[in-house]
């Protein structure tokens, strides 16, 4: 079992649902993104052209952070899967400096909440309780959700379903049949860390 991702360009709406999804899923605080759409102009023929890759950790199987990290807080699951332990980070963010996604965050010891001058919301209290400030944190493929059958929250918020998930050891699955079947190409192949999100277009 090893757990991977592919994302369909050419369906992508960039509506951030995949944001929005990601950050109520995991209660994220003010300023942090586990997934990011970044766009880009692409100029063919003398016509401009915005396109968007949605970004997230890749789950590298040969992941830098992992390496990186002194106290083994970030590790690797067997399904492939790479977490943070909160208890075991030190902040040092080696493993933010690490990755050649910008997938990882740094909760900071300011909690600015989303309304200045108003307070924390119920919301944002709840997320800095979930989240230890002066520790590093990033996309987890949601974890919980897996743990009960479910698809990570992105995937199954998607109205255009730019993403399909499961399981990268399975021939048969969804997943599997896109990479063979679409070229399916991962992020910075040349950084040498493996991921296990794919891109099609």
């Amino acid at each position: 079992m090893r757990w991977g991702m592919v994302i369909n360009l050419a369906k992508c709406m960039r509506c951030h649902g995949c944001v929005a999804a990601c950050r109520i899923e995991h209660f994220l605080p003010l300023h942090i993104t586990w997934v990011k759409l970044i766009a880009y102009e692409v100029d063919e023929k003398g016509a401009v052209d915005v396109s968007t890759y949605p970004v997230r950790c890749n789950q590298c199987s040969d992941a830098p952070c992992v390496h990186a990290c002194p106290t083994e807080a970030s590790h690797q699951r067997d399904d492939g899967i790479v977490l943070i332990d909160a208890d075991k980070c030190i902040g040092c963010r080696y493993c933010q400096n690490a990755c050649p996604y910008g997938a990882r965050y740094f909760v900071p010891s300011t909690t600015k909440g989303y309304f200045p001058g108003k307070g924390l919301s119920p919301y944002e209290k709840v997320a800095y309780q979930k989240h230890t400030v002066g520790t590093v944190g990033k996309c987890t493929f949601c974890t919980d959700r897996l743990s009960k059958g479910e698809q990570p929250a992105c995937v199954q918020t998607c109205p255009a379903n730019a993403l399909t998930f499961g399981d990268l050891d399975d021939a048969n699955s969804a997943v599997s049949k896109l990479i063979a079947s679409r070229n399916a190409q991962p992020l910075k192949p040349d950084a040498g860390t493996k991921p296990n999100v794919y891109y099609i277009s």
